[in-house]
């Protein structure tokens, strides 16, 4: 699950920041940003060129209240999952933190393994709502029904599970090329018999369902020895 996920963290507590990207980058794969003020927060999510799956969000910051900054993004339809972090444990603030949007609430000090299974529950959660929704060129993408729609719903292209995880890996990096290890590691995971051929060989799969022509391909692109999708609303179309 953990590889080609991009997680932002907010934090003003530099050595809680940096300790967390530190595990969360080197021993579980994901992606990290990091942010000390909500400003930052809030720029990052706009200049990002891929969309982030999960926000660790602290809840006493230098400018602001990370409640009010997470039900800002509740109204801008963020959906993703948001877990508050914060020194402050007595009911009425988990109370506050939960009506503001979050999906969890860990205490300082808290144990990163406990974080971290929280994450990924909550990102489990998130995967398996019936109502997630990617585009992808003329299609909708249904990950939890493994099926992509086209033709206003007229036609269905059925998927099997390995082509489900490549198009969401790559729906998650938003149109930005991810490279093959990203993609063999969040598809087949730890598997260490999983090789750059058999991640060549769903692409080209893939390519026979989706494209009109397989050999010149306009959807999923190679890109210096990547892959991504082409998706007009991502920053690589927008520049």
């Amino acid at each position: 699950m953990a590889a080609g996920r991009c997680i932002l963290i907010v934090d003003d507590d530099a050595a809680v920041r940096d300790a967390l990207a530190d595990h969360l980058a080197g021993e579980e794969g994901f992606c990290i940003s990091t942010a000390g003020t909500l400003d930052e927060a809030e720029a990052i999510i706009a200049d990002e060129g891929k969309a982030f799956d999960a926000v660790l969000l602290d809840i006493v910051l230098p400018d602001g209240d990370g409640r009010e900054f997470c039900a800002k993004l509740r109204r801008q339809g963020q959906a993703l999952p948001i877990l508050m972090m914060t020194g402050r444990d007595d009911e009425a603030d988990v109370v506050s933190g939960l009506d503001s949007g979050a999906n969890d609430y860990v205490a300082k000090p808290f144990r990163v393994n406990e974080l971290l299974a929280r994450l990924r529950a909550q990102l489990r959660t998130f995967d398996s709502r019936d109502e997630i929704a990617f585009s992808i060129g003329p299609y909708t993408f249904e990950p939890a029904k493994k099926v992509l729609h086209c033709d206003a719903g007229k036609r269905r292209i059925w998927l099997t599970a390995k082509e489900v995880a490549i198009l969401k890996c790559l729906c998650r990096w938003n149109g930005d090329p991810v490279d093959r290890q990203i993609l063999l590691q969040g598809v087949w995971g730890g598997d260490g018999r999983a090789t750059n051929h058999m991640l060549e060989t769903h692409i080209y799969r893939l390519r026979r369902k989706i494209e009109t022509d397989p050999r010149d391909p306009v959807l999923l692109l190679t890109a210096n020895g990547a892959y991504r999708l082409n998706l007009p609303t991502s920053a690589a179309e927008a520049a």
